[in-house]
């Protein structure tokens, strides 16, 4: 039995692991049919409409709190609408393999954080040999496709990835550091559909729209892969991945997913993927894995690994 739901559990890892890396190339087609800030509204209302009605009219969890959704809300602002609206609208301009390798860094981001504002992490010498790999990584990266095939508006791309990975980490860290007593995927569903408000108000204003009835078949599917694999079916697969494998491999989800992400995007798309992009990639996720180990020997526990 015990071999069973390992076996599961590893089943679970892969579907983890292959469709979030598959998101990026689905939303970096969808922000070629659609603006950025719309798609991301319409997937994560779309996503956060099927966890609440679940949750509300079949298992029958009350409403929250003041308290509760107060923290809900500026859990949505961080994680929904900043961390994954801006990634959404940045790999407009940029490869969606990078934009994932971008996200993959968040460990580092949270470590350089944690000891800048809270002087709370300990470096030791692979903390630090992890931040350099992971930075210099990166910087591999950003010569393959600065300087070599970098579209219009490349800069802005980076700056909103940037931005994105960094909400990604505060919110970790709030998570952390402000906890809640309330079902996680119960609030998972609330934070999805706040910020799917939020992005389509955001969007509204601030980007040209295609009213809903003009949207094409292809959008549709676009945006039904991107709810169903991106904000549903993955994330009960890794929920039950992190519950039945040791934290160890299942936080392996977050060096497969940009692997994946450059695979998928170099066939599917034509991105390149050149030596630098390689090299650059294996570079950064060793350094997200050192870190991850230097924080798992001082705390018991990966970055990578969630609270839930």
């Amino acid at each position: 039995m015990q071999q069973s739901f390992k076996a599961k559990g590893y089943f679970a890892l892969f579907i983890t692991s292959f469709f979030w890396g598959t998101t990026w190339v689905a939303s970096k087609m969808g922000v070629r049919e659609l603006p950025a800030l719309q798609l991301a509204s319409i997937r994560q209302f779309i996503a956060g409409a099927l966890f609440l009605s679940f949750f509300i009219f079949f298992k029958k969890l009350p409403l929250p709190t003041i308290k509760q959704f107060v923290w809900l809300f500026i859990m949505s602002i961080i994680m929904f609408v900043l961390a994954n609206g801006l990634s959404t609208w940045a790999i407009q301009y940029i490869p969606a393999g990078l934009g994932a390798l971008i996200g993959a860094t968040y460990p580092l981001c949270v470590v350089i954080i944690e000891r800048v504002f809270f002087k709370s992490k300990r470096l030791n010498t692979i903390t630090f040999m992890g931040l350099f790999l992971g930075i210099a990584g990166i910087v591999f990266v950003f010569y393959e496709n600065a300087f070599k095939s970098a579209g219009d508006h490349f800069w802005l791309g980076i700056f909103l990835s940037v931005i994105a990975v960094l909400s990604w980490s505060a919110g970790t860290i709030f998570v952390a550091r402000n906890k809640v007593e309330i079902n996680p995927y119960y609030g998972i569903g609330w934070q999805m559909m706040i910020a799917g408000i939020i992005l389509f108000i955001t969007a509204q204003l601030t980007q040209p729209v295609i009213p809903i009835t003009q949207l094409s078949g292809k959008v549709w599917m676009i945006i039904a892969y991107l709810v169903v694999f991106g904000s549903i079916a993955t994330f009960i697969a890794f929920i039950y991945s992190v519950k039945k494998l040791p934290a160890a491999i299942a936080s392996l989800y977050a060096y497969i997913n940009p692997l994946v992400a450059m695979v998928t995007a170099h066939f599917v798309l034509g991105d390149v993927l050149g030596i630098n992009i390689l090299w650059g990639s294996v570079f950064t996720l060793a350094g997200v894995f050192l870190v991850n180990y230097s924080m798992k020997e001082t705390t018991g526990k990966p970055l990578t690994e969630p609270e839930i």
